[in-house]
């Protein structure tokens, strides 16, 4: 009795296991309707004038996320709730009001006349790309923690 006991556990782990692993990185396209409020009111206000070119949603078993990428090659992805988590603009400066003031100091200071080309943030840091190939990452605090 025990041996069969084990080998229903087992298949029902291993069938849970399948389940999980198939629904994780489920990435569909979508409308840009689709996508959350708060996406689309930073969508309006800092790339109205773009054209996008594909919006998509990616579905895990615990989480979502929005990728939106322009005709340009500009992408952005937000969490599921339409905050930002990276904007990557490959040749033209990230919107200057989407980064922080504490961030957009340092950059100014340090390396005049670069421009950030690309930020991501997480719930402990932010990472920012600028034009010249540096990468400059920044605590909560928006103190530099590393630069490559």
């Amino acid at each position: 009795m025990k041996k069969y006991v084990k080998r229903a556990a087992m298949a029902i782990i291993m069938l849970i296991a399948f389940t999980v692993s198939t629904t994780a990185g489920n990435e569909k396209p979508i409308n840009v309707s689709q996508l959350p409020a708060k996406a689309h009111q930073l969508l309006n206000s800092h790339f109205g004038n773009k054209k996008v070119a594909m919006a998509k949603v990616e579905s895990g078993f615990f989480s979502k996320e929005y990728t939106v990428i322009f005709t340009n090659g500009e992408k952005i992805e937000f969490d599921k709730n339409g905050n930002w988590t990276e904007i990557s603009c490959k040749r033209s400066a990230v919107p200057a009001s989407i980064v922080p003031a504490q961030i957009r100091a340092y950059v100014k200071k340090n390396y005049p006349g670069c421009i950030i080309l690309k930020i991501e943030k997480d719930d402990d840091e932010y990472e920012i790309d600028l034009n010249n190939r540096i990468e400059i990452t920044f605590n909560k605090k928006f103190q530099v923690i590393d630069i490559e």
